[in-house]
């Protein structure tokens, strides 16, 4: 029997783990039966966003119903909703004190709605548990769905984030049941009805792609108006059906790709190898604020 191949991380891709904290958070999601993303997604970042209070929820079940190859979370048949778990998760965000609460899902083809009405219900009780915090939602496509759409933006979150994930070329290899111009489309759609609301979209570099397609996807993103923007290294999760990662680019790289990208007129750009979608999420909002 063939041993797995063992991939060995350049030394920038080496965190140190912090010492101690976290337990608090932990204690609070066995408690409320709540899922995180970084659990389930088998975030790099996870401990040191536990050692510093935070997590991302992630809402709707365990299971995906699609299996995009970049990513860690088990896709199979998902469980029903739970009614009561929007009430857990805000009661989460209230007792860990949470400034900026980042809600993700797994994406649920199977419900009418994609779980958009979910999605408004978290927003919902949110608000009323945690007034003072602000919101930030990573919603699926819900299937391009336009009433769909017009639940999970007309819950009015702080931040409307959608990840465009890849380049146009790859979508077929790496996000198989997902279209580029779909996602874009709701992008697009999301800053016309609430121009009000930020936008926000992510990318991964390591699938194959060239430095001229993740610059000309952002551009795209641009196009439908996208606020913030967040690049970060590919890492291949331990799943039969996960891509390899192809390339583990330089720090230097992801420098000059952040200020290429500046360019563009983003209000806010992180580009760095361990650069997540919920990571540092009230910072990059923050960062917002303070944009010309």
């Amino acid at each position: 029997m063939d041993k797995p191949e063992i991939i060995k991380f350049p030394a920038w891709l080496r965190k140190t783990i912090p010492v101690g904290g976290g337990q608090a958070v932990e204690d609070c999601l066995v408690d409320l039966r709540l899922d995180t993303v970084c659990r389930g997604a088998r975030c790099p970042n996870r401990l040191d966003c536990l050692s510093r209070g935070r997590a991302a929820f992630m809402v709707m079940g365990p299971r995906c119903t699609r299996s995009c190859r970049f990513c860690a979370i088990a896709n199979g048949e998902p469980p029903p909703l739970d009614p009561e778990e929007p009430v857990r998760l805000a009661e989460a965000v209230k007792r860990l004190g949470l400034r900026h609460a980042v809600v993700t899902s797994v994406t649920r083809d199977d419900l009418p709605d994609g779980g958009a009405g979910h999605f408004a219900e978290v927003v919902r009780r949110i608000r009323g548990r945690a007034p003072e915090t602000t919101v930030e939602i990573l919603a699926p496509d819900f299937r391009g769905d336009e009433a769909a759409w017009e639940v999970a933006v007309d819950a009015a979150p702080d931040v409307f984030n959608h990840n465009l994930e890849t380049v146009k070329r790859l979508y077929e290899k790496v996000r198989p049941q997902a279209d580029y111009d779909l996602s874009l489309a709701l992008l697009d759609f999301a800053r016309e009805r609430r121009p009000e609301m930020t936008t926000k979209s992510g990318l991964m570099l390591g699938l194959g792609e060239e430095l001229d397609e993740i610059v000309d996807a952002a551009r795209d993103l641009r196009g439908v108006g996208v606020d913030a923007i967040v690049v970060g290294q590919y890492l291949q999760p331990k799943s039969d059906r996960a891509l390899p990662v192809e390339r583990f680019v330089k720090p230097g790289e992801f420098a000059d790709l952040e200020r290429e990208l500046l360019g563009l007129g983003f209000r806010s750009v992180a580009c760095s190898p361990f650069v997540r979608s919920s990571y540092n999420a009230e910072e990059a909002f923050l960062r917002m604020g303070e944009a010309p």
